[in-house]
């Protein structure tokens, strides 16, 4: 077994002599020598020491050194370390003006090449563990995973809002129709008819989302309008509501 940390602790009130501490040797022995010139006590002092042994899980340990001290997400290649080897993603490096956060010495353009080496043989769980997923993957495949995980929270399709929704489809879906009230459809054609007395001139808007309900998927209709220099434009795109791949099955027609 692996010791990474060693401490003894003693059951009396305190110990008269050094117990000597040896980082491979856990043994405490006890030398009485005899002395010409030292008297010895006939009734030695005897003590109890408990060693107790910690073990440190290194897939625990290694998952901390990929952890960046700045954003706290994981830390993919480049990993980028400053002189004294505190290491810093590559997207925080840009933010911190070139200075290590830990130490405040300059960054340069030095690569933690080890780090990310030691990174390709773990395997770490998805990070919406919490929310149900149980998938254990290789650590450079997790982000591929984790962007497609089923468990993963939704951001809210309507404008402005900042919601991240933690559960299905039809979670989402019930949550834009209650709490953001966007109209609902069923059927695979929609119409709409935009009028105004002076199309030259428009005002940046963005309307309200309109969920459709066909082929037993979601999809999130989006209208917009704004001026583009002298010229007013409007747009309508579709969203998918699901997953990638679920995605390529179908196709939409503006006419």
């Amino acid at each position: 077994m692996d010791i990474d940390n060693i401490e003894c602790v003693s059951t009396s009130g305190g110990l008269d002599d050094e117990i000597p501490y040896h980082h491979h040797n856990i043994n405490h022995h006890h030398h009485n020598h005899n002395h010409p010139n030292i008297p010895q006590n006939p009734h030695p002092k005897s003590h109890n020491v408990n060693v107790v042994l910690s073990t440190i899980n290194p897939t625990t340990s290694v998952h901390e050194l990929l952890e960046c001290p700045v954003c706290t997400n994981s830390m993919y290649p480049p990993i980028h370390q400053c002189h004294n080897g505190h290491t810093i993603c590559s997207t925080c490096k840009t933010r911190v003006h070139n200075r290590c956060p830990t130490c405040r010495q300059e960054l340069g353009d030095i690569r933690c090449l080890a780090l990310e080496k030691v990174a390709e043989s773990l395997e770490f769980p998805c990070k919406y563990t919490s929310l149900g997923c149980t998938g254990i993957f290789p650590y450079y495949s997790k982000l591929k995973h984790e962007a497609i995980c089923n468990f993963r929270p939704y951001i809210c399709p309507y404008a402005g809002s900042e919601w991240l929704i933690e559960g299905d489809v039809p979670y989402l879906v019930s949550h834009l129709r209650d709490d953001h009230k966007v109209d609902m459809h069923s059927g695979y054609t929609f119409n709409h008819r935009y009028v105004k007395s002076n199309p030259r001139e428009v005002e940046n808007a963005t309307w309200m989302l309109t969920v459709f309900n066909c082929y037993g998927q979601y999809f999130c209709l989006h209208f917009e309008a704004f001026q583009l220099s002298m010229a007013p434009v409007y747009m309508a795109f579709l969203r998918f509501m699901g997953d990638e791949n679920d995605a390529r099955n179908y196709l939409h027609y503006n006419y």
